[in-house]
């Protein structure tokens, strides 16, 4: 397990896809996520924007009766504590398009570094970023963030890989062109 998991965590959808078995991670990958998003459910606070970005994106890669995966549940344990500030904090998040970005936050950090960032994926970052305590970010199966893990966490934000070493495989296997 990812040690030291912050209180409250932004949990980055592809976690709850993995821990559903797809994405097409290793069956170790689908069982250390679905641990992942059993402990937030259960012992930790998840922080989501208040414009229920975060949990649309869920609701699109989710099914919301909670089966047949951990994902789908996790998607459950969402909806029926959103309302529960004591396992589920809401975060606002100003959208803008000042750096260029068709979707662009202004929580988002201003680090060269994080030129070229998946605008799809800011709203994680932006949710963690909002919040003076910068929630973790879990992270389960997009190895571009491996790129830009040291520029979030210069800027304070901390990403927690739920399958590092796998991703670092992934990485350097596009970086061969495989």
């Amino acid at each position: 397990m990812t040690s030291s998991i912050s209180d409250i965590v932004v949990v980055d959808t592809n976690v709850a896809i993995v821990a559903n078995g797809r994405n097409g991670m290793s069956s170790d990958c689908v069982k250390r996520c679905a641990e992942h998003i059993n402990l937030v459910s259960k012992t930790k606070t998840l922080a989501v924007d208040e414009a229920w970005e975060i949990v649309k994106e869920y609701m699109r890669h989710l099914k919301q009766e909670g089966q047949p995966g951990v994902g789908d549940a996790f998607l459950k344990w969402v909806l029926t504590n959103h309302a529960n500030p004591k396992r589920c904090v809401k975060v606002v998040i100003r959208r803008c398009e000042a750096r260029g970005d068709p979707v662009d936050y202004r929580e988002f950090p201003d680090h060269e570094g994080l030129a070229g960032f998946d605008p799809s994926d800011k709203k994680f970052v932006a949710v963690s970023n909002a919040r003076r305590d910068k929630p973790d970010i879990l992270q389960g199966s997009d190895s571009k963030w491996l790129e830009w893990c040291k520029s979030l966490r210069e800027c304070g934000v901390r990403v927690l890989f739920v399958c590092e070493d796998e991703l670092r495989e992934v990485a350097a296997g596009k970086a061969k062109g495989q």
